[in-house]
């Protein structure tokens, strides 16, 4: 009798196993050697506001100032959407430089696409990323760009660990975004330092700004890129602090 219990145990507890979602089943397979994003994340597409309206505040210009783009730089634009930044960093870097616009919506890029040819921005080329990857050549860029976009990723580790290598030597990374939680199209920039520290960026400079509508983050690359496995994933705590978790 109780061998025939023990055996009916055993079914039960094989049933419920086979019944059980494979850990990270929600996430990309190639992400999953990275921890965890533990952060609610924004919904894609929003706008932030017109563009006429953000020329109105001198945004472009004055992000662009603050990173110090000239002619004849490379950099990239990514989550570049219809093309804001794209076609206002392509005047700056000029006919020497070179834009890379990136998204991961088609659609987007169709449109920003039927826009480069119509303002015949021959410097500009133009890129499919993944949620994981912004998929960016190797020691290219001189600067990266991620305006109200970075809080959209959903896989920030290994988002970051990939795009670490598409930066020159001295190459930055430049993010905008908003002092609010993540799943309201912003992140606190205690949460943002935490997960860019995690693989392997310094902060240089941050700056909050009317003409932003936000704030401005600024990040070279310090030390050796860890392993996957290493990278310490950081937890949300209160409204405006992230902290790594042990």
């Amino acid at each position: 009798m109780l061998r025939r219990a023990t055996l009916l145990l055993f079914i039960t507890a094989c049933a419920a196993c086979e019944q059980a979602p494979p850990a990270d089943l929600d996430r990309p397979e190639t992400s999953r050697e990275f921890p965890r994003a533990y952060r609610p994340i924004s919904e894609l597409g929003k706008s932030v506001s017109t563009e006429q309206s953000r020329d109105d505040r001198n945004e472009a210009q004055t992000v662009m100032d603050l990173a110090q783009i000239r002619p004849g730089m490379t950099v990239a634009d990514i989550g570049a959407g219809e093309g804001y930044y794209t076609v206002r960093l392509a005047e700056r870097v000029g006919e020497y430089g070179r834009v890379l616009a990136q998204d991961i919506d088609q659609d987007a890029l169709r449109r920003l696409g039927s826009r480069v040819e119509d303002q015949r921005l021959d410097n500009v080329s133009i890129k499919l990323g993944a949620e994981d990857d912004p998929r960016l050549p190797e020691n290219s860029f001189d600067r990266v760009f991620m305006v109200h976009m970075y809080h959209e990723v959903t896989e920030p580790y290994a988002f970051l660990w990939r795009l670490r290598p598409a930066l020159r030597e001295g190459g930055q990374v430049i993010v905008v975004d908003v002092d609010r939680p993540t799943d309201q199209h912003g992140i606190s920039p205690a949460l943002l330092f935490c997960e860019f520290h995690q693989v392997g960026f310094r902060l240089v400079e941050f700056v909050s700004k009317p003409e932003l509508a936000g704030y401005y983050a600024q990040f070279v690359v310090e030390g050796a890129r860890p392993e996957p496995d290493e990278i310490v994933p950081c937890r949300q705590q209160g409204s405006n602090q992230g902290t790594a978790s042990q």
